[in-house]
């Protein structure tokens, strides 16, 4: 087997030399090398150096950090023997945290040349012996699923409300280890397949339904919400909802109440429109009375929503409804009122006399159905499952065969075999006794989508490979892998071709089909599923600042924070940008409700736009609303948390999980006195067991206590005293504020490509990332340097990977 890790820009024997002539230098060895001596191995140099600063806390009677490096225990001569140790020194050598500080510690010129010749040493051990680890048995999860129904049958649905949210490990919801099936869940999904088939094919049968959609009580409905809302609306919802057959469809809406019975803004008379893919197809008025009337009859305001009901034929497949109100702009002598914060809670009698209205919104959206249904004509789904027609009862089979044999293939994600339509066409020969040719593919379909072959990535053991022994992919595994990495699904038909083919092999096939994947509307899912789980965006659903301490959160800034973020990773990966990028960029993307909160003027509306930030301390990630708010506590900004979230994900450095027992940050200073954030953070540090962990992560914290609890700019904090940005590091780096943090870690960004491609490797290969990988991602770090870091360097690498491409087959 050839090494798949490249050969380095020093060679071994060079960096060997470097070594010792800094050891030399230094005078730690004693013998001088002439031109004519042979080249000695740094080992011995080395192994002194671990004797004299490491030693002492690193022995087998202390087992500091549970670390022992006594010669007798590991070998600095053969490094690949102790990999697992060897790697968490070389981390610690690479971020300088050891010795620790206050420790006597090596000349830079033997420090850096230790590393360097340790890392050099692990890539060529497993490069010689590569450990590609093995992934255990692969469920798909819930994405995963949605995405492969959408993608095998063209039929999107919303599995949320019909299967649980997936774990975390290593912080993904993909990761193998955690994705198992325990009885209920199969059953859970035997259920869910009979469902997605009879929608797909759309069954007469179906009894009807009705669905729910909801608005958050919290968003404000004074302006339009959504881009799929008509432009001069407000409020409102719009939603993708499956009409399963062409069939009568009753659309129900309820509107927002103070508490449980008014209803809020019947002062006046509203318009609300309902529009069935754009098409306005009903429009009620409500209010303006004490009470209201509704169908002509007179009914209490608590109920003057009862009859806010439009029933209509609609063609079978999904279709956008939305409900929302005409805007109206209400000016008395020309001046238009401020918009109210408060605007969607009760409002007092005095706001009241004042003129201030409550603002009437949509709190859901009910449809129910089918009622006088019949099989559609044709939906995106029965279009790709029915290929063929039968005319004849001897055209049914044949032509059911070529249905599932098509279906199969792509469900299994490899060329299917007798066996396999076989087993698909009992039980289509099953279902259709006494009933119809569609019935019978819809059982088929069915059994289709509980088969291990779908819910699993199977990848069973090559029969000639020896217990343990590590084994390359075959193509179709591969790329198995890749669609599942970049697409969150399936492999569509160019890249299963590819793959059946054998083609994955050559590496210029393999750049083109990932290349090509990049550029694919799917790979969005690399923002939807890496990007907000690598960032902890999906905490935005959950946070709850104190509305007391910050009465301008809402449903709609948190919204907006989340879309902000979002909109602004996919930029850079649409284009290709450097990783580093998420760091500096000079813009961002923003709505007129978001742009408020930021202080940047002259954007207006809803829709979200790309804008250039003038000012240099929001660039990046760090300066977005969304991180500030998730690394923040309910009623303050949380410097401890923010710098722990950057150590974990910008860095790769998490810290060790606090010891037990740790007391709470005081809640006063000194003596009872008023104190800053600041003065309370060291009066925590004095604490010995905090002071350790602390000294890393705070100061990263404090450069960033200029944004609120929810990310707003201030100069003043607790009790209006003046922030203090200034902080220190244990190295004695010393940096102010957001702009001089954003290039302190500007400084370090081969650490911070290395931990983006640790993390983009952890959501890849569905496990963590362990010390045998750590070869891998130094050779994805390296060769990337080249491209500047840039998103598709890094993936391409992770493609082209040892991990990625092979495996090691499970012991007998």
């Amino acid at each position: 087997m050839q090494p798949l890790v490249p050969n380095r820009t020093l060679s071994g024997v060079a960096l060997a030399l470097l070594a010792v002539g800094s050891l030399c230098a230094t005078g730690r060895i004693a013998a001088a090398q002439t031109p004519s001596s042979p080249v000695r191995s740094p080992a011995p140099a080395y192994r002194s150096l671990l004797d004299q600063y490491c030693v002492t806390c690193h022995n087998d009677r202390l087992r500091t950090a549970n670390l022992v490096l006594e010669k007798d225990k590991i070998d600095v001569e053969h490094v690949g023997t102790g990999a697992d140790v060897w790697e968490k020194v070389l981390l610690k050598l690479r971020t300088g945290g050891m010795p620790p500080p206050g420790r006597p510690r090596p000349d830079q010129g033997a420090y850096k040349a230790f590393a360097s010749w340790l890392e050099t040493a692990l890539d060529r051990a497993a490069a010689a012996d590569p450990n590609p680890g093995r992934p255990a048995l692969h469920r798909l999860n819930r994405t995963e699923y949605t995405n492969a129904i959408r993608d095998v049958l063209a039929l999107d649905i919303d599995s949320r409300s019909w299967l649980p949210a997936d774990d975390l490990s290593y912080g993904f919801d993909n990761n193998a280890d955690i994705l198992s099936v325990s009885p209920g869940l199969l059953e859970r999904y035997m259920s869910v397949a009979a469902k997605i088939s009879r929608l797909a094919v759309g069954d007469p049968t179906m009894r009807p339904v009705r669905e729910t959609y909801k608005v958050s009580p919290l968003l404000l409905q004074d302006d339009r919400l959504s881009e799929d809302l008509p432009f001069g609306s407000r409020g409102g919802i719009a939603v993708r909802h499956y009409f399963p057959l062409d069939a009568e469809y009753a659309i129900r809406i309820r509107l927002q109440r103070d508490g449980i019975y008014n209803i809020r803004g019947l002062a006046e008379p509203q318009q609300i429109d309902v529009r069935l893919d754009g098409e306005r197809v009903k429009q009620f008025t409500v209010g303006g009375q004490i009470g209201t009337t509704v169908n002509g009859s007179y009914v209490k305001a608590a109920d003057a929503d009862a009859g806010l009901e439009v029933r209509l034929a609609v063609k079978a497949g999904s279709r956008l409804i939305g409900v929302s109100f005409p805007k109206r702009v209400l000016a008395v002598g020309g001046v238009v009122p401020a918009r109210l914060p408060v605007a969607n809670f009760i409002l007092s009698p005095t706001a009241r006399a004042l003129g201030f209205a409550e603002t009437m919104g949509v709190a859901s959206v009910e449809v129910g159905g089918p009622y006088n249904a019949h099989t559609p004509a044709e939906t995106p789904s029965r279009r790709d499952i029915f290929v063929c027609l039968p005319s004849s009862p001897s055209q049914e089979e044949p032509c059911a065969s070529k249905i599932l044999s098509r279906l199969a293939r792509r469900a299994y994600r490899r060329p299917v075999t007798e066996e396999d339509v076989e087993t698909l066409l009992g039980f289509y020969r099953t279902a259709r006794r006494g009933a119809s040719f569609g019935a019978g593919v819809q059982r088929a379909l069915a059994r289709m989508l509980v088969d291990p072959e779908f819910l699993y990535r199977f990848e069973p053991d090559p029969s000639i490979a020896a217990p343990g022994a590590a084994y390359r992919l075959s193509d179709l595994e591969v790329a198995s892998r890749l669609s599942f990495f970049l697409w969150s699904s399936i492999p569509d038909e160019e890249l299963l071709d590819v793959a059946a083919r054998g083609k994955l092999k050559d590496q210029t096939v393999l750049a083109r089909q990932v290349r090509r994947m990049l550029a694919d509307p799917r790979s969005s899912a690399l923002v939807g599923n890496f990007a907000t789980q690598w960032l902890h965006l999906r905490n935005m659903r959950v946070v709850a600042p104190d509305v007391n301490l910050f009465p301008e959160f809402d449903e709609n800034l948190r919204e907006a924070f989340q879309r902000e973020t979002e909109l602004f990773v996919e930029s850079q990966l649409r284009e290709d940008r450097s990783v580093s990028e998420l760091l500096t960029a000079n813009y961002t993307f923003l709505n007129e409700r978001l742009a408020r909160h930021y202080g940047v003027p002259s954007v207006f509306g809803g829709h979200f736009r790309r804008v250039t930030l003038s000012d240099g301390t929001r660039g990046g990630l760090l300066g977005q609303g969304s991180l500030l708010t998730i690394t923040s506590h309910a009623t303050r900004t949380s410097p401890v948390l923010r710098g722990k979230w950057i150590l974990d994900n910008l860095l790769g450095t998490p810290p060790p999980p606090p010891p037990p027992n740790v007391p709470a940050l005081p809640d006063d200073g000194i003596g009872g006195k008023a104190a800053s954030m600041r003065e309370r953070m060291e009066q925590h540090r004095k604490n010995p067991v905090c002071a350790s962990c602390h000294s890393r992560m705070d100061p990263l914290g404090f450069a960033l206590e200029n944004f609120d609890g929810i990310g707003k700019w201030r100069t003043k904090g607790e009790g209006e005293t003046a922030i203090d940005t200034a902080a220190t590091l244990p190295d004695g780096t010393t940096f102010n504020g957001p702009s001089e943090l954003r290039s302190l870690l500007l400084s370090r960004r081969e650490e911070f490509a290395a931990t983006v491609t640790t993390k983009l490797l952890t959501y890849a290969l569905g496990r963590g990332v362990e010390y045998y990988d750590l070869p891998s991602v130094r050779t994805i770090v390296r060769e990337s340097a080249a491209g500047d870091y840039r998103w598709s360097s890094i993936i391409l690498g992770i493609a082209r990977s040892v991990p990625f491409r092979m495996s090691v087959k499970r012991q007998e």
